[in-house]
């Protein structure tokens, strides 16, 4: 399997190891304690962009390229922002001409650059202090690039040397990215995204440990270990929810849908009604990565749920 594929897999493979700038996100919310268990209400309001990685497949077979992503994103799905992998343009973090390109076409679509998704960069939790130096200056670049194309922020994978008791190398490296960042106007963002960023326990204390206001993290309703059965291996929900305080960023992750429209494996009113509990105006980024629909049909299908559930009432299961 490809390298980079797996990277984005860990999750479905139980990989739970052991187990004020420009503020897209949200503001922290200390008023009472998360619960992945949210009262009935409305749902609020919510800009919806289009991560590259639901559309995977088509860029590794070159049937589109990065540069296309914008317009695709406007014209076959009515998306007006995107989330950008860096993996599908991982030469050109530097290339001044081909990010004026992007920036520009995206620019004249009218189309907003959140921000860029980094794999393939180095483990920030390294345990020797060299190669976590080095994974620092590996996605000072990314900052770089992501500054250039007009983003809020860029998604790190934190690493898998840390528990939520052990941060002082991790909380380090993330600490000194997060404050070359916020001389960009850039934002430092961390996905739970398998290993011991799936472990809210470790997310949580991450974030205090690192305690900077540019620094947050990025939910992903699908991304967590499972039992090997199918189910999943912790409370999703409440994961979410001890998240989502930190939050910048929202990942809808997607898999399939039932003949209502509905996501068979997560309760989409649900973790939105969390997301709004949390004080969130930030964007969802839509990501599919199921394998009965094509990569077109789930976005299609993901962009019609979360629109149908804006501004909806959200109603608990008896």
């Amino acid at each position: 399997m490809n390298d980079a594929v797996f990277t984005r897999r860990l999750f479905l493979e139980g990989a739970l190891a052991g187990g004020a700038l420009m503020t897209v996100g949200t503001a922290r919310v200390t008023a009472a304690e998360p619960t992945g268990q949210p009262k009935a209400g409305r749902i609020g309001d919510f800009k919806i962009s289009l991560a590259e990685w639901s559309l995977h497949r088509a860029l590794f077979a070159q049937k589109i390229t990065n540069l296309d992503f914008p317009k695709i994103a406007r014209d076959e799905y009515g998306i007006e922002a995107v989330e950008f992998v860096n993996q599908f343009f991982k030469d050109k973090a530097h290339d001044s001409t081909y990010l004026k390109e992007l920036k520009s076409r995206a620019k004249d679509l009218g189309v907003t650059c959140v921000l860029i998704m980094i794999d393939g960069e180095g483990d920030l939790s390294a345990l020797e202090t060299a190669e976590r130096g080095k994974a620092v200056e590996n996605h000072k670049k990314w900052v770089d690039a992501a500054a250039a194309l007009g983003c809020h922020a860029i998604r790190v994978n934190t690493g898998n040397h840390y528990s939520p008791t052990d941060l002082d190398a991790i909380s380090q490296s993330c600490g000194a990215l997060t404050d070359y960042g916020a001389t960009n106007g850039i934002e430092v963002i961390c996905e739970n995204h398998g290993g011991p960023s799936s472990n809210p326990d470790a997310m949580v204390a991450l974030m205090k440990a690192v305690n900077k206001p540019t620094f947050g993290t990025l939910p992903d309703f699908g991304n967590f270990a499972n039992d090997g059965k199918g189910q999943y291996a912790i409370d999703i929900y409440n994961a979410i929810a001890r998240m989502m305080p930190y939050a910048k960023g929202v990942s809808a992750k997607s898999y399939d849908f039932d003949a209502d429209g509905k996501e068979t494996k997560l309760d989409f009113a649900r973790i939105l009604k969390i997301v709004t509990d949390a004080g969130y105006k930030g964007f969802v980024g839509i990501e599919y990565e199921g394998s009965r629909l094509t990569e077109p049909e789930g976005i299609r299908a993901t962009k019609k749920l979360l629109d149908s559930l804006k501004g909806g009432v959200y109603e608990p299961k008896a």
